[in-house]
């Protein structure tokens, strides 16, 4: 004879689960009854069969009940679920491999640093939330008059996404970075520019310019000198203030950039903690201001010396 539907027994009989659990699947609605016995009994269809090896392989990568519910009812499928789980365990792995180089940064470390150390790494456990305590900071305190593209650009600069694959000392940077913007009194960059401020596209798409290649210099090891990075942030400085290029004007500029030269030395931690955390990915700003300012000097210098007659 053949079945067209069958007790919770014979399915349990069938496919090695336990009575107990297949109850548990059809109250969870995994396992939906197709028909009542006389006596009021559950009575499961064909497909039940297949619902149920569906199960248990998702069963076998603890799949949590709730999503194959979900895949089982048609809400999402299982290449969504996939998707969702695989998600799940690399922000998973990532989370312990973080936490893996925390603990070898306070394995690595005098006994008498260690309190120390926890102190300032206990500020980076949460990731998420460690980076959007960055981002939060740096967008209140970068100045509104900054058009939004490059306050984006630079808030992305200031709170690095914390590194998917960590050692000690990025783990170490990354949480002194929350330490230094939560130090009383730290600054930001002194911000001298104000004319330049308001005419901030302009100035910024050529101070763009200066700042590639200034990167491509200092990361080349280059030495400060006159060229086309000095003159295409002399330019940048000029045209906002609708002034030429001339040596009176370098003089100027020189003056303003040389008083800014003076940053916090905390700043200049920050921007050096961000290289380690980004694998210096990222040009330290205050290194890049210190070589224009010299390579402006040095032009200065060079159109002062007196011209050779021959």
């Amino acid at each position: 004879m053949t079945h067209t539907t069958w007790s919770i027994g014979e399915l349990a009989e069938g496919t090695g689960v336990p009575v107990k659990t297949l109850r548990y699947y059809s109250d969870s609605g995994l396992l939906p009854v197709a028909a009542r016995s006389t006596g009021g009994h559950r009575r499961y269809g064909p497909d039940a069969w297949e619902r149920i090896r569906l199960i248990r392989r998702l069963r076998a990568l603890d799949t949590p009940i709730a999503a194959i519910t979900q895949v089982v009812t048609g809400e999402s499928s299982l290449g969504e679920l996939v998707a969702t789980e695989l998600g799940a365990v690399q922000e998973r792995l990532a989370e312990l491999r973080w936490r893996e180089a925390t603990l070898q940064a306070l394995d690595d470390c005098p006994g008498e640093q260690r309190l120390r150390r926890l102190e300032i790494l206990a500020r980076v456990q949460q990731l998420p939330q460690a980076h959007r305590t960055l981002t939060a900071h740096w967008g209140r305190e970068l100045s509104g008059s900054m058009p939004e593209r490059r306050l984006d650009i630079m808030v992305a600069m200031l709170s690095p996404e914390p590194p998917s694959d960590p050692v000690p000392a990025t783990v170490l940077a990354y949480a002194e970075l929350h330490l230094l913007i939560n130090t009383p009194g730290f600054t930001r960059w002194t911000q001298d520019h104000d004319e330049e401020m308001r005419n901030g596209p302009a100035f910024y798409a050529e101070i763009d310019e200066a700042a590639v290649l200034t990167a491509a210099a200092v990361s080349r090891g280059l030495p400060p000198h006159a060229g086309d990075a000095v003159n295409a942030f002399v330019s940048a400085h000029a045209r906002a203030r609708r002034e030429s290029d001339s040596p009176a004007f370098r003089a100027f500029l020189h003056g303003v950039v040389s008083r800014s030269s003076g940053f916090d030395p905390r700043l200049e931690r920050y921007w050096g903690l961000v290289g380690t955390v980004t694998g210096g990915r990222v040009l330290n700003m205050t290194v890049a201001h210190r070589w224009l300012t010299e390579g402006l000097s040095i032009s200065m210098a060079e159109a002062a010396r007196p011209k050779r007659v021959f």
